[in-house]
């Protein structure tokens, strides 16, 4: 993937090696609440404090427990170069529909973040988007893993993984995660579940105009990419996913749709480019 060069997003923080006390949350902050409480004094200036800010609101500088290995910052770079990416895209995007784009932020953590609209995580729930605060979380770790142990290398396969989650913000810029979520709310285990997979489908096949568009306008795609992004939609389906781990699947717990299913959705993003093509609510066959 031709990437080297490109505009860097501003729209990335980078927490890797830096403590958990220092991205806000974990024991540390509930040490802080219990001793405001034994003071008998408010907790919240200290909170600001310990979570990097001051009690003013202006920011105080992170110190990094360790300095990134050259391997992470190139890694680093990659990611903020396909931010930026995405920015060029979805902007263009957006205003041919007459809206405007509000671009997310991407967060890079180690091991567990403290998120502001979805509580605490680990990095083994693998890249998520939180609409709370409109940003995407991932580990890079997680490319390790999608090599190694999902047989999905190359920085394409990477690519793919960050565009579905800009995906999801794509969703929620244009109401449809909320209005999925209020009907999950009323719907069966099995209803609510099938409504994930169309949800997390239509992020597929937008992961794939995103890559129709790029292409287009800055041709980055090598021999070979292609194809790495198929086996990365297709080693992160249900079926695949589920046969690895117990040897079979169960089709009613679907959340994220197979893998024929998850490969079929990006093609078509890929091969149209029409963000008006992508109603997987009202597909004839998923």
């Amino acid at each position: 993937m031709r990437w080297q060069g490109g505009r860097e997003s501003e729209n990335v923080e980078d927490r890797r090696g830096l403590s958990t006390a220092a991205v806000g949350g974990g024991i540390g902050t509930l040490i802080v609440i219990l001793l405001a409480a034994f003071l008998g004094i408010d907790p919240r200036p200290l909170m600001q404090i310990f979570q990097g800010g001051a009690p003013g609101g202006a920011a105080q500088p992170q110190q990094r427990e360790r300095e990134l290995t050259p391997e992470e910052q190139r890694q680093g770079q990659f990611v903020r170069t396909l931010m930026g990416m995405t920015e060029d895209v979805w902007n263009e995007q957006f205003a041919k529909i007459g809206r405007e784009y509000q671009e997310p932020t991407l967060v890079l953590f180690s091991g567990q973040v403290g998120t502001e609209g979805c509580g605490f995580a680990s990095s083994a729930v693998g890249p998520f988007y939180c609409p709370g605060d409109q940003k995407v979380y991932i580990d890079l770790t997680f490319y390790e893993e999608l090599e190694t142990k999902f047989k999905a290398p190359g920085e394409f396969a990477q690519a793919y993984v960050i565009a579905h989650e800009v995906g999801h913000h794509v969703q929620h810029l244009l109401g449809i995660s909320d209005k999925i979520s209020r009907a999950q709310q009323q719907a069966s285990k099995a209803e609510a579940n099938q409504l994930s997979v169309m949800l997390e489908l239509q992020a597929d096949f937008l992961a794939g105009v995103w890559a129709h568009h790029i292409e287009k306008k800055r041709h980055v795609l090598e021999s070979g990419d292609i194809e790495s992004g198929l086996r990365a939609a297709t080693a992160i389906g249900d079926d695949a996913l589920q046969k690895q781990a117990q040897g079979y699947a169960v089709p009613d717990s679907f959340t994220h749709g197979t893998s024929e299913q998850r490969v079929r959705w990006f093609t078509k993003g890929l091969q149209t480019g029409d963000i008006n093509q992508g109603d997987t609510f009202n597909a004839p066959e998923l």
